[in-house]
């Protein structure tokens, strides 16, 4: 699939009117402390990197993302931010990525990191077709970051002083090299710190562009309370040009960031976090994981493709994984037709224990149904076993997938409207 890498407001300006972004806050822990960092999870009045209003796991993302494209359907990227670091998050990142790729194979997918851990996922990374990606850098000499970073922890050791900043700086110059033979496009935020890195910025500026870095988004520092920078004063207007401008010798500078929260949602200039903060909560307190929701339903005909759309299975099989073999466990009547909302309801409610139901086609009624109720909906062709290794093991399904417009395939026995048959 060809997608429009020029849609990402971040990474061009001419798309922030257009354009917009959400940001998926499914990632709370972190792999480095930086001395002016304060993450908080529930900061209503706060809108910078490391907010978020409330935490939700891989499906309740998917349903959240859901609801954010009905309030703002210009949403052009999907990104994790935090509010800790993808990467000291790694599971609840990949797969939440290869959920919104499946479900939204059209959207541009996007990562914001500190670079700590981002080599070790290369391989996942280019799978899931993340097409853009950030990594805050903020120096390129070990003293200096040594002054920045309270610790940085790979795996169970932490490392503190130059030791610490030796190690993020050789684990960022390995990421960005990786992400750049794979051809993603690496923007680098440095927060800009005075009397700490500010006359930094320009070697900063030359090293990632030695790297072949794209582009450099200088960040003024929030003085956040509880920091060891607390007392430090937020670089001026003045001082931040001066530094742009610097810099500008050796990389293209974005000059339009708002410093996002980890849960931002719709356009860089009108963010609507505020109005769905309801719903991102709501997402949150919806069942976290899948140990009750061990199947998954299939509409088919004979039990060997997926052929049936969902308003004309008279019956689902429901399919089951033990070690790597896939059987047929039950089958079970659908609700009558008719009813509206209500069917869907119904079927949902039969479904309980399935994460995921294979069908040819869907409307847009019972698919919101569904998926309100931590239930899948996935459109394909082909073979039912292809559609379960997809679901089981998270794997992109945009392959086999069919994407109808309009709701219901006309012609399959429904009225087209997605409301019932």
């Amino acid at each position: 699939m060809q997608r429009n890498l020029e849609r990402h407001p971040c990474f061009s300006a001419e798309a922030k009117g257009s354009c917009g972004r959400v940001h998926l806050p499914v990632a709370p822990d972190c792999n480095i402390r930086c001395n002016y960092c304060n993450r908080k999870t529930d900061c209503v009045n706060e809108s910078r990197p490391g907010v978020s209003s409330a935490i939700l796991s891989s499906r309740q993302a998917l349903v959240y993302m859901e609801k954010v494209l009905e309030k703002e359907p210009r949403i052009a990227v999907t990104g994790i931010a935090g509010p800790g670091d993808p990467f000291a998050n790694p599971l609840e990142t990949l797969e939440t990525l290869r959920l919104i790729r499946r479900r939204y194979p059209e959207m541009l997918l996007c990562l914001s990191s500190n670079g700590l851990a981002v080599a070790r996922y290369l391989d996942e990374i280019a799978e899931i077709e993340v097409s853009h990606v950030t990594l805050t850098v903020n120096a390129v000499d070990p003293q200096i970051g040594a002054k920045i970073y309270s610790w940085v922890r790979d795996g169970k050791v932490v490392y503190r002083g130059v030791q610490g900043a030796e190690l993020m700086l050789e684990r960022q110059i390995e990421a960005i090299e990786g992400l750049k033979k794979l051809g993603i496009t690496v923007k680098v935020n440095i927060i800009v710190i005075p009397t700490v890195n500010d006359h930094h910025v320009e070697e900063v500026a030359r090293t990632m562009a030695g790297l072949g870095v794209d582009l450099l988004n200088c960040m003024p520092m929030f003085p956040n309370r509880d920091t060891v920078f607390e007392n430090i004063a937020e670089p001026g207007k003045a001082l931040m040009e001066e530094v742009r401008a610097r810099a500008e010798n050796h990389l293209p500078q974005m000059r339009h960031c708002t410093r996002c929260r980890a849960d931002a949602a719709g356009l860089l200039g009108n963010d609507r976090s505020g109005e769905l903060r309801v719903s991102l909560r709501e997402c949150a307190a919806l069942p976290r994981d899948l140990s009750d929701r061990p199947h998954v339903a299939v509409a088919t005909v004979e039990g060997l493709l997926v052929n049936l759309h969902l308003g004309e299975a008279a019956t689902f099989q429901i399919w089951s994984k033990t070690g790597e073999v896939y059987r047929c466990i039950d089958r079970r009547e659908a609700p009558e037709p008719g009813g509206g909302l209500k069917r869907w309801e119904k079927l949902s409610e039969m479904l309980s224990d399935c994460r995921a139901v294979l069908v040819a086609g869907i409307g847009e009624t019972p698919r919101k149904v569904l998926l309100a109720s931590g239930i899948e909906p996935i459109e394909m062709n082909g073979f039912i076993e292809m559609g379960l290794e997809a679901v089981y093991s998270g794997r992109s399904a945009w392959e086999f997938q069919v994407r109808k417009s309009g709701g219901c395939a006309k012609g399959l026995g429904c009225s087209g409207t997605g409301d019932g048959c």
